[in-house]
């Protein structure tokens, strides 16, 4: 969250030699900053001209959908490759704390450069206090535990930069339709105790609600075994160019590792396992890393979402 502006009470001047003046009027107080829309930009065309064109919305948290000049062989955002497609389209990402420019590159078959600087807008954070203590176990054992669950998600998400799939072309939809009860990028505090920031959409639903994949994609982790510590049992789809969804507290997994799943396809149940203070969904989305908000991919819920728990 960015700090607010401090509003200070006026002060008593004392003078040395004269007795107390009366006490200075309080400042009035600064009105607090207007939030920033998010930038939606137009569809790219299926070919690329002389310059970049982007689909998505240029912020943090946000996700573009790009298509490169003309020619283009390679791509570098910020000096790190980006894959391209055939037809000359690519994805990008900017983290919940991501800075306020990128710098695109892109090289084309004559060995010109294309450069765009693109102005990443910036956005408030809320905060979200929770009755539940960081940690269910003591550190050192939680933290014992979690390193063989990290293991395994750092193994997943590198197994995401293979997938072959054109599941990040689609519109995303949301894997099951409810209250949000938890937003993304929101600052946890867990029983006066600071955590991290919120990864995704929380989406408040009954117990064993069916939870349908966004975007065609492979399964790339299913943890239907012990439940994690905090994800509970975990599925994770990769969707192709590094991006990948996950989704946590699941009281049941009906796919695989290895399994390519379609749009709309029943892919597990809603529960309460791991870490949770009732049944819901967390959707969660990630490009090469970076943490992006799954409502500024799939849009605003839909009007006739039913009330959560």
């Amino acid at each position: 969250m960015r700090a607010r502006g401090a509003i200070t009470a006026g002060t008593l001047l004392v003078l040395a030699a004269c007795a107390a003046s009366r006490p200075q009027p309080k400042a009035p107080p600064e009105p607090p900053p207007a939030p920033r829309p998010a930038v939606q930009l137009p569809v790219a065309p299926a070919s690329g001209g002389a310059s970049f064109s982007f689909q998505g919305t240029m912020s943090q948290g946000g996700m573009l959908i790009g298509t490169a000049p003309g020619g283009t062989v390679s791509l570098v955002l910020d000096g790190a490759d980006v894959p391209l497609s055939a037809d000359g389209r690519f994805l990008v990402a900017f983290g919940r704390d991501h800075g306020p420019a990128a710098t695109l590159t892109a090289t084309r078959r004559d060995g010109t450069t294309v450069v765009d600087r693109l102005a990443v807008a910036p956005r408030d954070w809320r905060i979200e206090a929770l009755p539940i203590p960081k940690y269910q176990q003591p550190p050192e054992e939680f933290l014992r535990i979690r390193a063989g669950e990290l293991a395994q998600i750092k193994a997943a998400r590198e197994t995401v930069t293979t997938i072959r799939s054109d599941g990040w072309r689609e519109h995303f939809i949301w894997p099951a339709i409810g209250r949000v009860s938890g937003a993304f990028g929101a600052q946890r505090v867990y029983k006066g105790e600071k955590g991290s920031f919120h990864s995704g959409e929380d989406i408040a639903v009954p117990q064993g609600t069916p939870i349908r994949a966004p975007a065609d994609g492979v399964v790339v982790l299913a943890a239907s075994g012990d439940p994690f510590t905090l994800e509970g049992h975990l599925l994770m789809v990769g969707h192709g160019m590094g991006l990948d969804s996950a989704f946590l507290h699941l009281s049941h997994i009906d796919v695989k590792v290895g399994d390519v799943v379609r749009q709309g396809q029943v892919i597990g149940e809603s529960g309460m396992t791991g870490r949770a203070t009732g049944p819901h969904l967390h959707w969660a989305l990630t490009w090469r890393g970076e943490r992006i908000d799954p409502k500024l991919v799939a849009g605003e819920m839909p009007a006739n979402a039913v009330s959560g728990p």
